[in-house]
């Protein structure tokens, strides 16, 4: 079990407010009654269930998937009469505990084999129970859709409800002679007829009560009409009223007898009652996990704290509902770093980073996701200290300091290594060097205790110390100088200025005063201040420029795989290309051996058919002018080759001068003179004319 110090620590970090805030989300008398008594646990293994329980039904809201737990039962005194011997429920009671069945039976058949694999811890809860159908059964054998006792529950009932049904619809038919009688007579007021202490009553006026012969029920408020039941039907009334006692006491039977037999499942259902108030507990911390944007970050089991963008969750609901900006805490305490100091001016946000990282932790350790990235990881402590504020103790007529330093008695006495400990503004409310050194003495002992904690002070001596001491680490909020704003925003590894003479300035405090002020100051302690007033400065310019620095070299990045695609693209696109080429190349060369085929299978079989030595000659002739063109073409086609190695076709007029192609020898020239149709090409020394049609304007391709 978790320990604090003191008594009203959960009080003073706020998480009685979280446990407000989780009450309005449940629905059920059991998952009000468990949000109002959260526990905080130290185990791992209960953390981590209910952490899990929780995200699981986080991503069914936010799938949109319906999980059916919307009936909103409290059956607490109904199932505890159940188990009582020789009690009878109602039929209202018995309509809500099928309800209950009912309810939970669709939980059994939505947890299928699959959704047990993606909800795991959910289906957890159902998995050491069973359902069992009798109970809807006998509930249904006994009780109809409205919750009334059926007709055929028993033998018995059946009798004595015809037997009713006869004598009501005789009742009727006489009465109804009756009334017309009277009516006629002028004897029967506004009201025709009525029921009075279960008896079937006609209205009559006053005046005329002595004309009808029967028993007086009553009269009006007015006096001026009397209900009077007939003489002709008081034995029917009789019957009925018998019939209806003996319905009564059927039923109370037939109730009775249910009761007794569910009896028997008292502790399932109590069991089940339990499971539905469970599984709305969760889904109340899963609508609130949705206010607070929650995650669930990794759990250690051992002290450690690594937030990353931190929210503290009511400044987060209020700011939300105020439409203001809520400015997140990253922070890590591990075994090398275990005690945060920050400083800096009042305002600024110390106190609020202090508690909202004691808030979150507590959140955690209730099973309650927390308002961080995914990414931070949360260790599990069993301890957990705080003093904040004005801790004076009017009881024990104890000064701040007095009861400042019983308390910092405790958490040296008291501390481990799996303590959590918040100090806000340590050593103060004494003398500044007396309160520093022993604001020292404390430091020294915690840091001996390995306990994970966070401290505020303006106190510079403790500044030094945390620089130059193991496990301590310096923190600053950071304030914006020219405009005496706060920043908000934790800056973990430097000392921060408390900005006392910056401020007074700025707000225009007379600079003599400033000055007296700064003289009254030791030099050094001035020095250091505004030292760590221009580091701060500093850090904000150069936090900035790496902002704009990171943004660049994402442009660039993305610049970098544009261009990459772009190239891959065309690189694609040539490959293509040369495919394309290379298969036409191989298209003609096939269509050419086929027909190079064709040609020398016709005159082998001419050769074999002609016997005449003139004929075979002729044959040898058509032999060595095939195979001649095939050189050819080879030797053509090598020429051209080469050409288009060398040149490339332009897509201009030929005029006088131009490089051009001959079609025809694959010859390169140049243009001399054009006549009509006709040009003269200077082909080396030879002057060629050919038609201008058989030419092809070039140029020399780059770098040839």
């Amino acid at each position: 079990m978790i320990r604090f110090f003191p008594d009203s620590a959960l009080v003073q970090l706020e998480f009685e407010k979280i446990k407000q805030q989780l009450v309005e989300h449940c629905s059920t008398e059991y998952g009000r009654s468990k949000a109002a008594e959260l526990r905080i646990h130290t185990r791992r293994e209960y953390i981590d269930t209910e952490l899990r329980q929780t995200d699981e039904y986080k991503s069914i809201v936010n799938g949109g998937v319906y999980f059916p737990n919307d009936y909103i039962l409290n059956l607490h005194k109904e199932l505890k009469l159940l188990g009582i011997s020789g009690a009878v429920l109602t039929e209202e009671n018995f309509m809500q505990i099928r309800k209950l069945a009912e309810s939970m039976q669709k939980i059994f058949r939505w947890f299928d084999k699959e959704r047990k694999e993606a909800y795991p811890a959910l289906s957890k809860l159902v998995e050491h129970t069973t359902y069992e159908k009798k109970i809807i059964e006998q509930i249904d054998d006994v009780l109809d859709e409205s919750g009334n006792v059926k007709d055929n529950a028993s033998p018995e009932l059946a009798n004595i409800r015809m037997s009713l049904f006869r004598k009501r619809n005789e009742l009727r038919r006489m009465f109804d002679r009756i009334v017309q009688k009277l009516g006629k007579n002028g004897y029967v007021a506004d009201i025709e007829e009525a029921f009075l202490n279960g008896r079937r009553v006609v209205a009559l006026f006053a005046e005329h009560k002595r004309q009808v012969k029967g028993i007086l029920h009553g009269e009006s408020d007015t006096r001026k009409t009397v209900f009077i039941e007939p003489e002709e039907t008081i034995e029917l009334n009789n019957d009925i009223f018998s019939l209806e006692h003996s319905e009564s006491r059927e039923v109370y039977r037939i109730l009775r007898e249910l009761t007794s037999r569910l009896s028997a499942y008292s502790p399932l259902l109590n069991v089940w009652h339990d499971i539905l108030g469970e599984y709305d507990f969760i889904r109340g911390k899963a609508k609130f996990a949705n206010e607070i944007n929650g995650s669930f970050p990794l759990v250690h089991d051992k002290s450690h704290i690594h937030l990353i963008n931190a929210y503290h969750p009511l400044l987060y609901l209020y700011n939300k509902k105020a439409e203001k900006t809520t400015y997140p805490v990253q922070i890590e305490l591990n075994e090398k770093n275990r005690i945060l100091l920050i400083s800096g001016p009042n305002a600024g946000g110390k106190t609020v980073t202090m508690k909202t990282v004691g808030l979150l932790q507590l959140m955690l350790q209730s099973g309650l996701l927390v308002p961080v990235h995914p990414d931070s990881q949360m260790g599990i402590f069993k301890q957990i200290m705080i003093h904040i504020g004005d801790t004076q103790s009017l009881e024990f007529e104890l000064s701040t300091y007095s009861s400042h330093l019983k308390n910092m008695k405790h958490f040296m006495e008291h501390a481990n290594g799996r303590t959590l400990f918040f100090i806000d503004e340590l050593g103060s409310g004494s003398d500044p060097n007396l309160g520093g050194a022993f604001a020292e003495v404390i430091l020294e002992e915690l840091i001996k205790k390995h306990s994970f904690g966070i401290v505020t002070t303006h106190y510079l001596n403790l500044k030094v110390m945390a620089s130059k001491t193991p496990g301590i680490i310096n923190g600053a909020m950071a304030f914006d100088e020219k405009n005496l704003l706060p920043l908000y925003k934790l800056i973990v590894g430097k000392p921060g200025s408390s900005y006392t003479f910056s401020i007074a300035e700025r707000i225009g405090l007379d600079p003599k005063l400033v000055e007296r002020a700064k003289k009254l100051v030791d030099e050094n302690h001035f020095k250091l201040d505004r030292l760590l007033n221009r580091t701060e400065q500093d850090l904000q310019v150069i936090d900035k420029e790496k902002k704009e620095l990171n943004r660049l070299m994402k442009e660039n990045e993305k610049l970098r795989k544009e261009m990459e695609a772009v190239l891959d693209k065309e690189k694609h696109r040539q490959q293509v290309e040369i495919l394309k080429q290379q298969n036409k190349i191989t298209e003609d060369k096939i269509a050419y051996l086929k027909d190079m085929e064709r040609k020398l299978r016709q005159i082998v079989s001419d050769w074999r058919k002609s016997p005449e030595e003139e004929n075979k000659k002729e044959l040898i002739r058509q032999i060595q002018l095939l195979l001649f063109k095939q050189t050819q073409q080879q030797s053509t086609e090598k020429v051209r080759k080469k050409i288009d190695s060398k040149y490339q076709e332009l897509k201009v007029e030929i005029v006088v001068g131009q490089k051009v192609l001959m079609k025809k020898n694959h010859k390169v020239g140049e243009v001399k003179e054009i006549k009509g149709k006709k040009a003269v090409v200077q082909l080396g020394l030879m002057p060629l004319t050919v038609d201008v049609s058989d030419l092809v304007p070039v140029a020399e391709t780059a770098g040839k």
